[in-house]
């Protein structure tokens, strides 16, 4: 057949055709991951006696509008005292944020009243999808009040719930129980994003200090949970850092078969790197890439890992943000380069402005292979301002993220 000029025309036009698809599946392999940012308000204002803190999602596959995705929200109210709480509120969206059920008081998860007038809150909470069980879990830590203030020295534990959202059910709280160890006085998994593994283990980190110690230092511990219990089972080697409160809110997550820990201190920020999840390497002081300090300080940052790229979320001194305390806004996200652990300058983005309120308490998540969300409520400075609304930054990606098997619909 290729022996006339015929067929070798028509040869040489097939194996054209073949390799301008092999490239044309190169470039699609290789193309550079982008997102768009989509702004959404969630709730327009709280009120003059509270605002609403620590805003966080977690996606339920399965159970949303045409099959997609249900986003439940766990928040609280923080009632105008530093770190005072209310129990926790509830909220979900069917249709991806188009409609958002009102917020639901869960007596469930309410305040308990202790002797000696002191009242137990959960708060902090951090919402996950358990796939092995089809159960929603939120870890959050427990703080014990006085008068509206945190009592001195505070004990504390990890604390969860777990919501079947085929039932609608939410447990009360129930607290992991720890080795009896004196620096797990107040052992608290708090602010913290964490790992349900493939195999339906939990990587759960946590701060904790004794008694008598100021400084707080970090661990992974690895749990298990049958759908109605988390067990505890080991932890991980301590870090420490005797600077001020020490470490505390660390996050984890895990990307190119290695985990990544972000960690909280006083003056900065630290990050770190292990291949089991528990045994992580000493902590360094996030950078950007030429070795300039990101200047993320005294309060958290979290991660958002898709296939193709990690990225953290965090505030940071000297963006022009000096009236904000702890310049806690604007919240910005920037891509990580994962073998120095540190932010690509050029690769920094706004999630949220400024707008005269702080940022600080925020939640990040994987919704499903085309978007992940980064939420969070206003804290209001100004007597003038007094909207205090909840705002979803939905992170759109250009290019599927592989690492989630809920596909969006």
């Amino acid at each position: 057949m290729f022996n006339s000029p015929a067929g070798i025309f028509i040869f040489t036009l097939v194996c054209l055709f073949i390799i301008g698809l092999d490239v044309g599946l190169v470039q699609a392999d290789t193309e550079k991951l982008d997102y768009k940012i989509k702004l959404d308000t969630v709730i327009k204002g709280s009120g003059e006696d509270s605002w609403w803190f620590h805003p966080r999602v977690a996606s339920v596959p399965g159970v949303g509008d045409n099959g997609g995705s249900r986003v439940v929200m766990s928040m609280q109210k923080q009632l105008k005292l530093s770190d005072f709480y209310s129990g926790l509120y509830v909220l979900y969206t069917n249709d991806m944020g188009a409609n958002w059920t009102k917020p639901d008081e869960r007596a469930e998860l309410a305040w308990r009243r202790l002797e000696d007038n002191i009242t137990l809150a959960v708060a902090d909470p951090t919402p996950g999808w358990h796939d092995p069980t089809g159960k929603l879990l939120v870890f959050g830590c427990t703080v014990h009040y006085l008068n509206g203030r945190q009592i001195s020295p505070q004990p504390g534990v990890t604390s969860y719930t777990i919501h079947d959202p085929k039932a609608g059910t939410w447990t009360p709280w129930q607290e992991i129980e720890m080795p009896a160890r004196d620096d797990f006085f107040c052992s608290r998994s708090a602010c913290s994003q964490w790992l349900s593994e493939p195999d339906g283990t939990l990587l759960i980190p946590i701060y904790f200090k004794s008694r008598e110690t100021a400084a707080a230092s970090v661990a992974v511990m690895r749990c298990s949970f049958d759908g109605k219990v988390v067990k505890y089972h080991t932890l991980g080697n301590v870090l420490k850092l005797n600077v001020k409160r020490g470490l505390c809110e660390p996050s984890i997550t895990f990307y190119q078969n290695r985990y990544y820990l972000t960690i909280r201190n006083d003056i900065k920020g630290y990050v770190t790197v292990s291949d089991d999840g528990l045994h992580f390497a000493p902590i360094k002081p996030w950078t950007f890439e030429d070795g300039t300090e990101l200047g993320s300080y005294n309060t958290q940052q979290h991660w958002i890992t898709h296939s193709d790229g990690l990225f953290l979320v965090y505030t940071r001194r000297g963006a022009g943000n000096d009236h904000i305390p702890r310049n806690r806004a604007p919240l910005f996200i920037g891509q990580v380069d994962p073998e120095k652990m540190c932010v690509i300058r050029k690769s920094e983005r706004i999630l949220i402005p400024e707008n005269n309120a702080t940022l600080g308490n925020f939640g990040a998540s994987a919704i499903n292979e085309k978007e992940s969300w980064v939420t969070v409520g206003e804290s209001v400075l100004s007597k003038s301002k007094r909207e205090a609304s909840v705002f979803s930054a939905r992170i759109l990606w250009s290019k599927p993220n592989r690492l989630l098997n809920i596909v969006a619909k």
